[in-house]
Order: structure tokens, then sequence, then C-alpha cells
């Protein structure tokens, strides 16, 4: 690669510090942080778009919540090489970046402990009756009841990345037996987190042994609606559906009435179709639902932690080498 300077565009406001560390990485880089003029653009004020217009015309690299990016992106970025997204999901990117040739790296290395404890903590949840132990603290009432144990309950994890495997690992600490099912089947080498790994055509066989199925699948034209009311029949009555996926991977007028009549025992979900949850939602009311509002994936300093994987990934760019999480647009992941 030729010695040129490569100009950086950073459209989510990142405080001085981080700004620096990005440059830090060569001074080849020029950065410009054009967070405060793309918010404006989106609130309708057009006051800086010929100035926001020839950085992005500039721009051979994008860095960014996906929810920060400028609009019509593509067409106002004639030079762009590649974007890196801090999100691990890439279903909100414009599809026309997505079929585009512009490469596309994410930040998916980042959740795996936080949506792993999330994913325990919801199972823990409904195992050891939490909601109703709140309610009888709020009522001042007495009942005793006998818990559940994770330990030798089964476990379908669907999506066995970085963030299945690791959600795969902290159940086997708690003695659960893990399957799991992963897009192209059994693995090379078997993932020692994981009892039995299934393709995606044996959905049926996991769905039907699991006490817990949990969703850990990015959205792509695959997996939306992949549970169904047919998925959630398939399922035990006894069975618990956690999502920490998409919203959209379930189809959720099927997983309600999967709720109300009793087709599972219950579904902690941490993401929605549409978000904000409406405050007229169903799934305010109903008793054997746990919820919690899109943060499974959240750590403390995230944007200190994902720059760093920006950083690592524009030294290789520098010097030609492959990058960490680039996402093969095919898959979509």
């Amino acid at each position: 690669m030729s010695q040129q300077i490569i100009k950086v565009v950073v459209t989510t406001p990142l405080d001085e510090q981080t700004l620096r560390n990005i440059q830090a990485v060569s001074d080849r880089l020029r950065i410009d942080q054009v967070s405060p003029w793309v918010l404006a653009e989106r609130k309708g004020d057009m006051s800086h778009k010929e100035r926001l217009d020839a950085l992005l015309g500039e721009a051979e690299v994008l860095y960014g919540w996906i929810h920060h990016f400028p609009k019509n992106l593509l067409a106002r970025t004639p030079h762009l090489k590649w974007v890196q997204t801090m999100s691990a999901g890439i279903d909100l990117l414009p599809e026309e970046i997505r079929r585009s040739r512009v490469r596309i790296v994410n930040a998916s290395g980042l959740h795996g402990t936080a949506m792993g404890e999330m994913a325990l903590e919801m199972m823990l949840m409904f195992a050891k009756s939490a909601p109703a132990c709140f309610q009888m603290k709020q009522a001042r009432e007495w009942k005793r009841f006998r818990p559940k144990i994770l330990k030798g309950q089964t476990v379908g994890v669907l999506g066995l990345g970085a963030v299945g495997r690791e959600i795969a690992r902290l159940c086997k600490a708690f003695g659960m037996e893990v399957i799991g099912v992963r897009r192209s089947g059994p693995p090379e080498h078997p993932f020692p987190e994981v009892d039995r790994v299934f393709p995606p055509g044996r959905l049926a066989e996991v769905l039907a042994e699991s006490d817990y199925v949990v969703l850990a699948l990015p959205l792509t034209k695959e997996t939306r609606g992949l549970i169904g009311e047919k998925e959630l029949k398939a399922m035990k009555p006894t069975a618990v559906l956690i999502n920490l996926a998409r919203g959209a991977v379930v189809d959720e007028g099927a997983l309600v009435r999967a709720l109300e009549e009793k087709w599972i025992a219950g579904a902690g979900l941490d993401v929605f179709i549409r978000e904000p949850l409406l405050p007229e939602s169903r799934f305010y009311d109903l008793p054997n639902v746990i919820f919690s509002p899109h943060i499974s994936g959240d750590i403390p300093d995230y944007e200190l932690h994902a720059t760093e994987v920006f950083c690592e990934n524009l030294r290789r760019y520098l010097a030609g080498e492959p990058f960490l999480h680039e996402v093969d647009q095919d898959k979509e992941y």
C-alpha cells in the first residue's frame, strides 16, 4: 500500500482521548469527527451539509454506530473502502452498503461475556422464580416454594459464534448439557463447551430436547422469522425461550400466543421487532415474560473497547493484513 494519507471519518461522539488513540495508530491517518453535523442533519438542520459532504467525499474509512451513519451514505462516499461498525449485527446497515464492494467489519468480539451473563441471569430467574420473589416482597407476603436447578437441564444454543460459545461455556460450568445449532453443521474441530452440534435442518430435534432455548444468531434473510408457531409448538411446555439476538428472529405474534396458551413456560427477551417496546405491547402484561431493554451486549466503556478493535484493524489495514471480525457479505455476518 502506498504512503498516501488515509482519511477516516468518525460519526459517533468520542472523547478527545479516544480520538487521540485512533490518531496514534499512524501519522498517515487524518481523523475527522463529524458526529455533530450528522446529528444536526438527522434533526433537519442542513447548515453543515456542504462541509459534511466534502469530508464524506474524501473518506476511505468510516467508523461509528450504524444509527450514527449519515443518510444516503454510499452516494456521498465515492472513495469509501471499508466501514467499521461499533455493533456486532449489521442488519441495520443500509442494504446498498451491504451489497456493495465496501468491506464491512464489526465488533463481534466484545459481547460474549455480557451476553453470556445475561443468558444465565434469565435462566436463573426462571429456575428460581425470581419474579415471584420480587412480587412477594412488594406485597409483604411469605410463600415458600421449591425452586428448580439448572444442573442436569439441557440448553439449546442457536448460533455458535463467539457469543453462543461463551453462553455454552457458562452453561457447562453450571452442569448443563449443551446442544447447539450451527449454520455450517458440525465444526471441523469439536467445541469443548458443546456436547452435540446440529445443522439447521435438525432444529426441531434441538427444540424438542431443550429445557432452555437461547437465540444467539445474527438477523439474516435465513434467520428472519426462524422461530414461529411450528417451532414454538415443537418445544417442551416446560421450556423457556431466551432471545438475545434480534427481535425479528422470532414471530412475535406466535410467541405471544405461545405464552398466553402455555405452549412454552416462559420467555426471556432482550430484543423486540419494534424498539422501544410500545406501552401497549402484550409483553408487558404477560407474567411469564422477563425482559430487558436491548442491553445484553453492553459493557462499561463500550466505545473505548470498540475503538481498541478499530485501532487494531487500522493497523492491519495499513499493513495489508486481514481484519479482525470482517463480515462475510453473503452470509450477512
